[in-house]
């Protein structure tokens, strides 16, 4: 099957090709010298025409790029209307890990494809494990001269994930000159201290030339405390404290034990147990203080570019090295010893003041390991990139182009201050190894006694503490050959075509750090603090072909300037699922130069990346709420202990791959209406109505959904693990062909171009109206659940009905200014039952710039001139606001100064 649909694949492709020389030998005649200048290929279309296209794209030029002062084109991007929640700001409290990505109609950043000059870029790596996206900070601003987002399906011409749509970042294709560009800025709260420094220079060489960019950015971070809003969790502080509060039943005939157990005050010799007293609810610890934000990120990359013309062919080599660095400030290590997990604590007197031994369930202890230092996960991600291409000319009218290209993002993912809690376990114990079947021979050489009574030592502190190191990369090998011209003349014009073959490969590697991975041989929990998982190590290829058609029906007559048929068909090959087809249908109607109707239909689909087929399994920590703590009469929650009351907000949940998933599918309908009045000049307003339907969508069904279908109807029970005293040991939540996602809503762009004798203005509106969000989620008994997320807010994600932004740019001789808001519409969060509302947000921004006319150009401006801050989120636990949708900077002062040689 899968070998004849690709035949087919490349039957289509010979007949295209097949019909090119018959009328192109007839064009011989035609000029030779008009064929570069007269065609043009825009984002949404491989065909080469005399005239855009017609799809509903936005073009962003430098000055678009440039007017928030942005450091990377993923803050830009981010900030579109039609763009929703997004990873950015590398705050602790999130899982960006540095990276940047976009969200295109809120279908999540995999279903969205990222194009360099049209061709694909290599996903990211840099968390636990690599990803199955683009990082956009791996793409150097100093090299992007232009952006082009296509929001419409676009599988048939561009292949798998362009189904929410496209974005296609355009780089200098050749460059003569030398820019050199600084940059500082930082928060108006004296944070956040932002430099960049650009340099761009290009070279003619007789008829080649030669371009080097080389940019460098380095942004500090912004700190929980250094925020009111972050400042303490509005969900509570942890149960504990830095001294420790400790449960032993032992203990219970001491006058000061109480039912919370035992704990003492900073400051006081923990080594006399008079000076413990019974722990209270009051006995709490910040965990959350000086983390992070907003994370530091620096960023270094250099590119270069060679373009020589070679008679009828232009040869491209291009070659990128990017390193981004990053990183996340935790708290110290959180409470980990109990009883049930195989710790205990001799009855010695170097580490444990009280005579009796702390062991068996109900031993327990809530302490916080300051001695050991805050946690830090790092990251340091080098990105390789080297292509070739050709692009050349068959005859008059048909033009070809290749490309070829090579790709790696390769990563180390550092945890410091860590426990190693085989060496901890062995601590506790006065290391005596008596009673350990295990060999620990390398634990027991130096082991130093842990006395978690008082502050510990330094050598304590060294010999518990653990620093691990995974590696993980994404790799990349593309190629496409691609050809273009018309194929037949109707009376209505030229049937144009375009047709090509292509190749990919993604490779996915993810090593862990064999320490963290290693079972525990002295306590029966873990062999550190860091999270256990498989390693993932998968790859998949794939060969496609494809044929697009544009054909014009009318031209000139009473009712239509012009109307045109867009037809699209692709052909893939996968390694892994098999073969899979796809269709586009569009028409343009252009009635005159002042309206313009367009629509078009099309299926996609997004293809199982490696990471959801491969992933190996993983256990990690979310942000949890059990309905079984405040209801035991639920359904599920039968056999959970009376007196079990929920502790902590981070539990355990473990995820992994499948090799079984099969391609998402949808189906895009997109209609629109441009106006460009004649009378208006420079005037242009359109409205898009789109809808998108996934099928299949690969998904989870979400541990907090398990959660609750568990308690309140008893279903899907047996994903869930709990111990003896009710708290959840494990929830199992891996990717299936499950659910479905349908979004509906309506686009309006308007600018407007006006040139007086003050000065050329250029005004920009765009709009992005969400009707509908429904998220079909099928259950264990296998009825479905339909929800319209149209207006709600949940953790890390919002679904406003309205987003919008609009731009005023100003320049007058040497001067020029620009003025920006952004709007994000209201929400509505629901938190342990009860409703909230989340207000909208407008946020400011201008920047003025002076021309000195010897090269050098000045600019200064501020973002987020009222100095908004996010709205409070109750569901976004711990860090107050979703951190995906908004950021909690502030007011934000940066000047540039850019100097042309």
């Amino acid at each position: 099957m899968k070998s004849t649909l690709f035949v087919k694949s490349l039957v289509a492709c010979g007949i295209a090709i097949a019909l090119a020389p018959s009328y192109a030998a007839a064009q011989e005649a035609a000029d030779d010298t008009t064929k570069a200048q007269e065609t043009i290929k825009v984002t949404g279309s491989r065909i080469a025409r005399k005239e855009e296209s017609g799809a509903p794209v936005q073009v962003f030029d430098e000055e678009d790029l440039e007017i928030r002062g942005a450091l990377s084109i993923g803050e830009i991007l981010q900030e579109l209307p039609a763009v929703g929640a997004s990873l950015n700001g590398n705050g602790s409290a999130g899982t960006s890990h540095g990276s940047s990505t976009i969200n295109l109609r809120n279908l999540g950043e995999n279903r969205a494809l990222i194009l360099v000059n049209g061709n694909r870029w290599v996903n990211g790596a840099g968390t636990r494990g690599f990803r199955d996206f683009v990082d956009l900070n791996t793409i150097p601003n100093a090299i992007v001269k232009s952006v082009e987002v296509l929001q419409d399906g676009a599988t048939a011409i561009y292949g798998a994930d362009a189904i929410a749509g496209v974005v296609n970042i355009q780089t200098y294709k050749d460059y003569v000159g030398t820019q050199a560009k600084a940059y500082y800025g930082q928060a108006g709260e004296g944070d956040r201290e932002s430099t960049n420094f650009d340099f761009l220079h290009g070279v003619d060489f007789g008829a080649n030339n030669l371009m080097v960019a080389i940019s460098y950015a380095d942004q500090k971070p912004i700190y929980s405390q250094d925020r009111d809003l972050t400042r303490t969790p509005l969900n509570g502080l942890a149960f504990g404290s830095a001294q420790g509060v400790f449960q032993e039943d032992s203990l219970a005939g001491l006058s000061n034990y109480g039912p919370d157990g035992i704990t003492r005050d900073p400051n006081v010799d923990g080594s006399n147990p008079n000076n413990w007293r019974a722990a209270t609810d009051s006995d709490e610890y910040n965990r959350w203080d000086n983390n992070y934000v907003v994370g530091p990120l620096e960023r270094t990359s250099v590119y270069a570019q060679w373009v020589q013309p070679m008679d009828d062919v232009t040869m491209r080599i291009e070659a990128l090295y990017n390193n981004r660095q990053s990183n996340q400030q935790f708290s110290s290590a959180p409470p980990v010893i109990r009883g049930s997990r195989g710790f205990m604590i001799a009855n010695d007197a170097r580490v444990n003041p009280f005579g009796v031994e702390f062991s068996g369930s109900d031993f327990r202890v809530y302490n916080f390991f300051d001695e050991v230092g805050q946690r830090v996960n790092s990251q340091d991600v080098d990105t390789m990139r080297l292509g070739i291409g050709f692009d050349g000319y068959i005859g008059a009218t048909w033009s070809w182009d290749s490309f070829a290209s090579y790709a790696r993002n390769k990563a180390t993912f550092v945890s410091d201050n860590q426990l190693d809690l085989d060496r901890l376990a062995l601590g506790l114990r006065a290391c005596d190894t008596t009673g350990i079947e295990a060999d620990v021979s390398d634990l027991a050489a130096g082991c130093v006694p842990v006395n978690l009574f008082n502050p510990l030592t330094s050598e304590m502190a060294d010999y518990i503490r653990f620093r691990g190191e995974d590696h993980n990369e994404s790799r990349q090998t593309h190629a496409r050959l691609n050809f273009t011209g018309p194929v037949a003349q109707l009376d209505a014009g030229e049937i144009l075509v375009a047709t090509g073959l292509e190749y990919r490969k993604e490779e996915g590697i993810d090593e862990q750090d064999p320490n963290i991975s290693a079972d525990p041989r002295i306590n029966n929990y873990r062999a550190t603090t860091s999270s256990p998982r498989e390693g993932t190590r998968g790859s998949y290829d794939l060969y496609e072909a494809y044929a697009e058609a544009t054909v014009p029906l009318v031209t000139d007559a009473a009712w239509a300037q012009q109307l045109e048929l867009n037809l699209a068909m692709r052909f893939s090959d996968y390694s892994t699922f098999g073969s899979t087809s796809n269709a586009k249908v569009g028409a343009l109607w252009r009635v005159n130069d002042d309206v313009m109707v367009r629509a078009n239909w099309a299926e996609g689909f997004r293809a199982p990346s490696v990471l959801e087929l491969f992933e190996g399994q993983r256990e990690t920590f979310a942000p949890l709420n059990d309905p079984c703590s405040t209801d035991k009469s639920l359904p599920g929650c039968s056999g959970v202990p009376a007196d079990y009351t929920q502790t902590a907000s981070q539990q355990p949940v473990t995820v992994g791959g499948n090799r079984d998933l099969q391609p998402e599918t949808s189906d895009n309908v997109n209609f629109g209406i441009v106006w460009t009045p004649a009378a208006l000049e420079n005037l242009s307003v359109s409205v898009d109505y789109y809808n998108i339907e996934v099928m299949d969508t690969i998904s989870t069904f979400g541990a907090q959904n398990l959660l609750n279908l568990c308690a309140t109807t008893g279903r899907n029970c047996g994903v869930i693990s709990r111990n003896s005293s009710g708290e959840i040991t494990n929830i199992v939540d891996g990717p299936v062909n499950l659910n479905s996602t349908e979004v509906s809503g309506y686009d309006l762009l308007t600018s407007y171009r006006l040139a007086t004798d003050l000065g050329r203005f250029d005004m920009t509106l765009n709009v992005s109206y969400l009707s509908d969000y429904k998220q079909v989620s099928t259950l264990a008994d296998g009825s479905t659940e339909t929800e319209d997320l149209v207006g709600i807010a949940r953790s890390r994600e919002a679904f406003p009905e309205l987003r919008s932004s609009f731009q005023l740019q100003w320049s007058h001789n040497d001067w020029s200014a620009a003025y920006s808001w952004r709007h994000i519409g209201d929400t509505t969060e629901t938190f342990r039952g009860e409703d909230y509302s989340i207000g909208s947000v407008f946020y400011h921004s201008a920047n003025a710039s002076y021309d000195f006319g010897n090269g050098l150009r000045a600019k200064f401006g501020i973002n987020n001139i009222g100095d908004k801050q996010p709205p409070t989120s109750r569901t976004n636990l711990n860090i107050n606001f979703d951190i995906n949708t908004y950021n909690a900077i502030g007011r934000f002062f940066y000047t540039q100064l850019t100097y042309n040689f």
